[in-house]
């Protein structure tokens, strides 16, 4: 039976890639510590999606493992070996991190590296995806010249219809500390791949959503507005108008990725990932359809002052990433997610 380490796996995709790789045989072992209670209180709790997954899978097992310490880690990727590794556990708040940088680096870029060097020591054949963001652009992409239409900003450039490819540069931008500490992770585990000939891969997401989001104020997007929405929650938009885009991804899509990868990996790969146009939105295209989607008028406000580092407009170009698996694409459309997490929230 194949054996696979799912890291953050009580977490949105980590959690989906149990499930996911589960039903297809796989014998997954999870990482996961539940520190994203620790970074957002009672809201970013994973226990219930931790039961969830629990009683769901038929060949799982779950390791209370923080992926900073180094030697437990290096001792169970020995014990295992696995021939393939899914990195999704990370601190993913480009605002929390300036409170905690100390916490935020240690998790995502030297935990990434414990998990990396472990790899080449005992199963250096293993397939290696890492959970990276598009964060590691900074605010580069806000320099696009974009236009302003009526509920959002896109960019005025028609041969950008398709996006932010891979080619958008890396430096000389505002990131906030979590973009810079994944900016840190991406390159390592780029450099695992080239240096070193292994299978890693960095995917460069964009808003990954879905049900099982223990979404907070400080992450998680597009469930925690809905689940504001749902609950009546007092919700703030941070800046530009509310005309600000992002694309979303459910994380079955995500995980359907991976997949990919696994059954025809490179060495040192880089895609970005995310819902591309058709799963673009923006803040109040998104209330609007939050609230058609649980019957319920929204209490917002409006803050002029947008987020560090933040950007405007951001659409994943996934040209490259069909190109290369042309037997994927998005499967779950943005009306879809919204049904799945307003029936959950």
């Amino acid at each position: 039976m194949r054996r696979l380490i799912v890291t953050g796996s009580s977490g949105l995709i980590g959690s989906e890639s149990v499930l996911y790789f589960d039903s297809r045989g796989w014998e997954v072992h999870g990482v996961d510590n539940n520190m994203r209670r620790a970074f957002f209180g009672e809201d970013g709790d994973t226990t219930w999606n931790l039961r969830r997954i629990s009683a769901k899978a038929t060949n799982f097992r779950h390791h209370d493992l923080d992926i900073r310490e180094r030697q437990k880690v290096l001792d169970l990727t020995e014990s295992l070996r696995p021939e393939f590794i899914i990195h999704c556990a990370a601190q993913p708040s480009h605002d929390l991190a300036a409170s905690i940088p100390f916490d935020d680096f240690d998790v995502n870029a030297a935990g990434t590296l414990n998990l990396l060097e472990a790899v080449r020591r005992h199963c250096p054949e293993a397939t290696f995806c890492f959970m990276s963001t598009n964060k590691v652009y900074g605010d580069a992409p806000n320099e696009l010249e974009l236009v302003e239409l009526d509920t959002r900003w896109d960019y005025a450039d028609p041969g950008m219809r398709d996006g932010i490819s891979e080619n958008m540069r890396i430096d000389q931008s505002k990131h906030s500390l979590f973009g810079a500490s994944k900016v840190a992770a991406d390159i390592m585990v780029q450099e695992y791949g080239r240096y070193f000939g292994m299978k890693t891969v960095c995917f460069r997401g964009g808003c990954l959503t879905g049900p099982a989001h223990s979404a907070a104020e400080l992450h998680g997007f597009l469930a925690y507005l809905i689940k504001c929405a749902s609950q009546g929650r007092h919700y703030k938009i941070f800046g530009y108008k509310g005309k600000q885009v992002r694309d979303n991804i459910h994380s079955l899509d995500v995980c359907r990725v991976f997949e990919a990868f696994y059954e025809n990996p490179s060495c040192g790969a880089v895609y970005n990932l995310g819902g591309g146009r058709g799963n673009s939105i923006s803040m109040l295209e998104a209330i609007r359809m939050a609230e058609d989607a649980t019957n319920k008028k929204m209490d917002h406000e409006y803050v002029e002052q947008n987020r560090a580092g933040d950007h405007i407009c951001y659409i994943s170009d996934l040209s490259k990433l069909r190109a290369d698996f042309p037997g994927w694409d998005i499967s779950v459309p943005l009306d879809t997610i919204f049904s799945e997490i307003a029936a959950n929230a």
